[in-house]
């Protein structure tokens, strides 16, 4: 069918929602979102689904979700004779709907579902899958993303998000599924009294927290300057309320000042313009409480939990806000250096970053005799790596980060947690004030020790189909040009991911580029920098970054602004 008939098709349909009826109805003599709506459907990935919450086979709704949810439970049949699931869900507008549309498909499957009471964190659905020793989990979210996305993260037994090879397998089942007479379903209520659904909450959470709090590196730190030490804290109207602030009460800290405005679920995400921890404009309300009452730092957490940023005071009296990368590398440097001086470092550590995040990384690991690994972008390809080399391999996971906010200490779960690593900040907070300096400071050292790195990160949208086909379009372009210098630097190597491919620039030699295939170029610069395209996985735009460094901030920064653009050169015709 095309995109009219389907269109026409579900307009039709008997039995369809009055709502998205009378949406589609609203849409009849509009072509183009029609068009966008119906030309292709909503895809299924090692992301799960993401979308605008709408009408239409391209986007989140009761439908896509029952289609997606039936195609799972087939395969979670095949492999498992009685399997289980939990499932979680955030603030986001109609989390709750598809989480319990969710949780009554699996159940009149014949799989057990457990269901979180009330919304709660992506880590907490990581580590229940685990503890409960369930067969897979699902998660209603689309983390960050703007208040009209929402989306369905799928876990496997393992507590990481699934790979490419259970992602083509799902996707092939839920292709047999007709959106609105092949999906079983069951009465909510029912569900619950046949014990199909194992309503689960505060006993949880307790029993996370419990285990985040072992994550600790020295306890008493905070302890001690428990009196002195005040931070804001925003959830951005998300999950992170509740579980952040019970685990900050833990450590004896007092001082923590919410952003009332921010602390209710809302799914509308009224007073930010994006509820994203990376963007210093969602803290604006925490700046100004932090410069009411002279406080240094502010954490804020994303609406799912499973990411942190950080916005601290300077010198000078300005507030900044932290990226991504200087905040993991803070972290790594922290939980290193403690362990080290308090003597629990097990043996053979190791730490994983992806590959585009900061080479200060590397640095910061061959300073403490510390393994580094990396990997793909995607924290599932950090869960993978604790799993060859810690569970099946005789070395220990201490910390791991990539550069979009996302930290993991420990291995309770595996995925990012926003809770274990704001506990940390804290922890690290504390520390560096009973030595009389700022996090700012801090990081400033770690520039004096290691060099002064920089890393840059360009988001270039491209909406809808014609978006997608651009986006396509512009990797085909990169991908057909082979630049000598980057920035001013030489290219030594390309390292093509979706080929699987290493070009040796200087021997001319062809190799392998290791670590598995995604849809990412990487070009390997002199002075051991890089820069690397991919387009993003999770939302509709195309990712330019570049890690760089330099004998002093403006030139790192200058160098990091001449090496984007020359890689934003490379997208054209």
């Amino acid at each position: 069918m095309n995109y009219m008939e389907r269109y026409n098709a579900w307009l039709n349909e008997p039995t369809l929602d009055a709502e998205l009826k009378a949406e589609l109805l609203a849409i009849k003599d509009n072509e183009d979102e029609i068009r966008e709506r119906f030309t292709t459907e909503l895809e299924f990935g090692t992301a799960g689904l993401r979308g605008v919450i709408a009408a239409g086979t391209a986007r989140m709704n009761i439908y896509t979700v029952a289609r997606a949810t039936q195609g799972i439970a087939a395969y979670l049949k095949e492999i498992k004779e009685n399997p289980s699931v939990i499932i979680g869900y955030d603030c986001r507008i109609k989390s709750d709907v598809f989480a319990i549309n969710t949780a009554c498909i699996f159940a009149a499957n014949g799989i057990h579902v457990y269901l979180y009471d009330e919304l709660k964190p992506v880590p907490m659905v990581s580590f229940g899958v685990r503890e409960l020793s369930c067969d897979g989990g699902v998660m209603i979210t689309a983390s960050h993303n703007p208040a009209k996305y929402n989306g369905y993260k799928l876990y496997g037994n393992d507590g990481c998000q699934i790979g490419a090879e259970v992602a083509d397998i799902v996707l092939a089942k839920i292709a047999d599924i007709d959106y609105f007479g092949g999906v079983k379903t069951m009465d909510f209520e029912e569900a619950k009294k046949t014990g199909m659904i194992t309503m689960i909450g505060e006993e949880m959470e307790e029993k996370f927290l419990d285990v985040v709090q072992t994550q600790l590196i020295d306890p008493e730190v905070a302890r001690r300057m428990a009196k002195d030490l005040q931070l804001v804290y925003t959830p951005f109207h998300g999950t992170g309320n509740k579980p952040v602030r019970k685990i900050l009460a833990r450590m004896g800290l007092t001082g923590v000042i919410p952003v009332k405005e921010q602390t209710e679920p809302d799914g509308t995400f009224p007073t930010v313009k994006s509820p994203n921890p990376e963007d210093k404009e969602g803290f604006a309300i925490a700046i100004e409480m932090a410069k009411k009452d002279n406080i240094d730092m502010i954490l804020g957490t994303d609406p799912d939990c499973d990411r942190v940023g950080v916005v601290v005071r300077t010198t000078e009296g300005e507030y900044i806000a932290l990226t991504g990368n200087q905040i993991g590398c803070l972290l790594t440097d922290y939980v290193l250096s403690r362990r080290m001086a308090l003597g629990t470092m097990p043996e053979k550590p190791f730490v994983i970053k992806s590959i585009v995040t900061s080479n200060l990384t590397d640095r910061i690991c061959e300073s403490y005799g510390v393994t580094l690994y990396q990997c793909l972008t995607g924290f599932k390809h950090i869960g993978e790596v604790i799993y060859n080399k810690d569970d099946m391999g005789d070395e220990t996971y201490v910390f791991g980060f990539e550069e979009s906010y996302g930290y993991l200490a420990g291995t309770h779960a595996r995925d990012k947690d926003g809770v274990v690593a704001s506990m940390l900040i804290a922890e690290m907070t504390a520390y560096y004030m009973e030595q009389g300096l700022t996090l700012y400071d801090a990081l400033q050292n770690l520039f004096k020790k290691h060099g002064y790195f920089r890393e840059g990160v360009m988001n270039i949208y491209r909406e809808g189909l014609d978006g997608a086909a651009e986006i396509k379009q512009m990797m085909k372009n990169a991908r057909e040009k082979k630049p000598t210098t980057i920035g001013g630097r030489k290219v030594l190597a390309l390292r093509d991911y979706q080929a699987g491919t290493r070009v040796d620039f200087v021997t001319g030699v062809t190799g392998e580029a290791g670590l598995g295939k995604s849809n990412v170029l990487y070009y390997e610069l002199e002075n051991n920098e890089w820069a690397v395209i991919r387009p993003s996985g999770t939302e509709p735009k195309l990712k330019i970054y570049c890690s760089v460094s330099g004998a002093t901030e403006a030139e790192a920064n200058a160098h990091a602004e001449a090496t984007l653009n020359d890689m934003n050169a490379l997208l054209a015709d």
